[in-house]
């Protein structure tokens, strides 16, 4: 279990499950380090990746193991780039390895092993170019090339349920492919080959025991998941699992002592668990029925079928993920741990999914926030416009930043707009380059469906957002001031063509060439460099006359410092009404818990004056 202390330190410890009072500490980190993962190498044997909060780059993590009782602690791969690593012939063995190695797999074989992916890069791209796969041993630190050859650009890997790397996926100029070999040092063969973001393909998931591949494709207009037959390379006619109204998206839960495949834990629009077992089936129908307030994630040892307990995250929309112990023998729970102590259930605001009709017609989903207590009528409101913007925004859980809106009196609208992840194809593409458009519009169409539920009040209501939500807060200052009184915005996007034109950011020349231009627009096409000038915030900052907050960390890679400078200096020529915060040591998004108290009290103080006490 990792727990944080006072002062962001994280501990790592053991706990013997027969009595949860009873721990083993392995590791205590620094103030600037948190522990990311844990992984179980055997019985015995646990890894952990702890990472540098100083340092913004998503890789420089430190892998670590040790014993399950704290002993023969090794440090695996270090997180400093500039440590110098000793070659011995053509193999590092015993060394300390550089930060272009990252943990990948676990083996489930019973060894000290693991699988870890280093990256290569390119001499252009600030991201990885490939990835190829070895095996280490967590205690000799004995490093060592998987048999047969690797595809030369593979960049994501799947390993079957005994830790062997079967299927590679590559990105080639906009396309996605796919390879699989039958077994490790066996020949590599195409499995598919279609566009990244609107082909027809699949997604390779995971492996069941009987060495079957598991796929997401689609199914009626949404993502859905399958069989697929590696002999006749093809996937099945029907799928295993498919919701109507969302696409799959779900973790398998295996019990490696049979290899079998005995659940999935599925995320609609809120968590659940199909189980394939008859006993864990039952199982799960007497842990909701003693905790009927949450949803109840149930997870297992390698050995699902015969451990003696189970691991329960209990969790509700007002609720921080509860941490229970399950004895199967007797039906006892015994709480291990809270993800936030402090968070009083009967505090929070209640939370519900809804589908609300945009101008055209099309169904949006949506989460809404209410504040706690019995007062009626409409109230000062908040929407909040999740990133990506291809990524799905929220599910029906404990949301911090909804919660604290909540806490503070405001309905906190989170709409599920066009152009994002999770609700099928159709809901997907008809947000391709529509920045400003019509994805906007939904955010709009948001605003006032919740004013004529009775939550919102039309002359309070208020945008915020990070990355593309701040590109959509200012959009909607701009464009819609009758509707949107102020806005917060932090790492956000001001100017489209910066996007593409900022040499120092993180962006690849895959997603720079072809994956952003499927998505956005081509700056090269005259059509869709003309609407870049018309939707950026920065080509009409003189129409933004609300309040605005703006914040951004100074070592932002993916939308660097200049965006937020440069609208700054734009804005305030003619809007007095704007503040812009810097904060040193972080980059895109808040990584230290002193930013994020300073940065929501700032939040709080501004909503205050400027959306609730408005007249």
């Amino acid at each position: 279990m990792v727990s944080i202390l006072p002062g962001g330190v994280s501990v790592l410890t053991v706990h013997d499950t027969s009595d949860v009072a009873k721990f083993k500490p392995i590791i205590r980190t620094s103030s600037e380090e948190v522990i990311l993962a844990v992984h179980w190498i055997n019985e015995n044997r646990i890894g952990f990746t702890i990472k540098n909060r100083r340092i913004e780059f998503n890789g420089n993590l430190d892998e670590m193991a040790a014993d399950r009782d704290g002993g023969n602690l090794t440090h695996l791969i270090t997180g400093n780039w500039e440590h110098q690593q000793e070659v011995t012939g053509s193999f590092i063995a015993n060394k300390l390895l550089t930060a272009d190695y990252v943990f990948f797999d676990v083996l489930h074989d019973g060894s000290d092993d693991i699988l870890l992916k280093k990256y290569f890069w390119n001499n252009i791209d600030p991201t990885p170019d490939h990835a190829r796969l070895f095996r280490l041993n967590t205690r000799t630190r004995q490093l060592r090339g998987l048999e047969g050859t690797q595809p030369t650009s593979a960049l994501m890997w799947l390993a079957d349920n005994r830790g062997v790397p079967r299927v590679a996926v590559s990105r080639r100029k906009g396309h996605c492919i796919t390879a699989h070999r039958p077994a490790l040092g066996g020949e590599w063969r195409e499995l598919d080959d279609s566009d990244c973001i609107v082909g027809n393909g699949f997604t390779p998931s995971f492996f069941d025991g009987e060495d079957t591949l598991y796929v997401v494709a689609d199914h009626k207009g949404y993502g859905a998941l399958f069989r697929y037959d590696l002999k006749a390379m093809q996937r099945d006619a029907e799928p295993v699992v498919s919701v109507p109204g969302f696409d799959y998206s779900g973790t398998p839960v295996m019990d490696y002592a049979s290899r079998r495949l005995v659940g999935l834990h599925l995320y609609t629009d809120a968590g659940t668990t199909y189980w394939m077992n008859p006993v864990l089936k039952a199982e799960q129908a007497k842990i909701d029925a003693m905790l009927t307030a949450t949803t109840n994630t149930v997870f297992c040892a390698d050995e699902c079928l015969t451990a003696p307990v189970l691991l329960v995250m209990a969790a509700s929309d007002r609720q921080p993920t509860q941490y229970i112990i399950y004895h199967r023998d007797s039906g006892k729970m015994e709480g291990l741990g809270h993800a936030h102590p402090e968070i009083q259930a009967s505090q929070m605001g209640l939370r519900d999914f809804h589908r609300y009709t945009a101008r055209d017609g099309r169904s949006i989903p949506v989460y809404v926030t209410l504040p706690p207590g019995k007062a009626s009528g409409p109230r000062p409101a908040v929407v909040l416009v999740h990133g990506g913007p291809a990524a799905r925004g929220a599910y029906w859980e404990w949301d911090d930043e909804a919660q604290f809106l909540a806490t503070r009196g405001y309905v906190v609208i989170q709409p599920e707009f066009r152009g994002g992840t999770g609700f099928g194809a159709a809901h997907f593409n008809a947000g391709l380059k529509q920045w400003g458009m019509a994805m906007q519009d939904d955010l709009v169409d948001a605003a006032q469906w919740a004013v004529k539920q009775g939550w919102a009040d039309p002359k309070r209501i208020g945008i915020m957002g990070a990355s593309y939500g701040s590109y959509a807060t200012l959009m909607g200052l701009i464009q819609n001031p009758q509707v949107f009184r102020c806005g917060v915005e932090w790492a956000g996007v001001t100017d489209i063509d910066l996007l593409f034109s900022t040499t120092y950011s993180d962006a690849s020349q895959e997603d720079l060439k072809y994956g952003m231009r499927t998505l956005i627009g081509d700056p090269d096409n005259a059509a869709d460099a003309a609407r870049f000038r018309q939707y950026s915030p920065l080509q009409r900052a003189a129409e933004l006359k609300q309040p605005l907050l703006m914040a951004h960390g100074l070592e932002d890679k993916r939308v660097p410092l200049v965006h937020a400078t440069r609208f700054y200096d734009a804005v305030k020529r003619s809007n007095p009404h704007v503040e812009l915060i810097t904060y040193p040591n972080e980059g895109h998004g808040w990584r230290h818990d002193a930013t994020n108290i300073a940065f929501w009290q700032r939040v709080e103080a501004f909503l205050e004056q400027n959306l609730k006490q408005a007249p």
